[in-house]
């Protein structure tokens, strides 16, 4: 099993990232106007976005290499969030192309998902 690969900082991600917490719930309506209500998972699905901007080269080439080893959705892999620093071992990541823009000769960005699958 791959790491999400870190930067030349020594980080995960970069300012602004974003997070979320969801649940999948099911609501069943009645004739009579009630309804029924249950949760499809146990546990709440975490997401990731992660804005990287100001990528060098080096960075990117790695960034992709995890990419295509990863196989986009396809794959698994560890991912320590950014604010908590808790490390959860079974992720993906929700795209399955890898889109870069360059902004220069030295500097790329990039946007991914990941998403916790346990």
């Amino acid at each position: 099993m791959n790491a999400f690969p870190r930067l030349k900082t020594g980080a995960v991600a970069q300012y602004p990232a974003g997070r979320a917490l969801s649940y999948a719930t099911e609501v069943l309506k009645f004739v009579d106007g009630t309804d029924q209500r249950y949760r499809k998972r146990g546990a709440p699905v975490r997401r990731w976005l992660i804005r990287l901007d100001l990528l060098d080269e080096t960075e990117l080439a790695r960034l992709e290499e995890f990419f295509a080893a990863a196989q986009g959705r396809l794959g698994s892999f560890s991912f320590e969030d950014p604010w908590t620093g808790n490390v959860h071992t079974d992720c993906s990541l929700e795209n399955d192309e890898f889109e870069v823009e360059l902004l220069g000769e030295t500097r790329g960005r990039t946007v991914l998902v990941v998403r916790e699958n346990a």
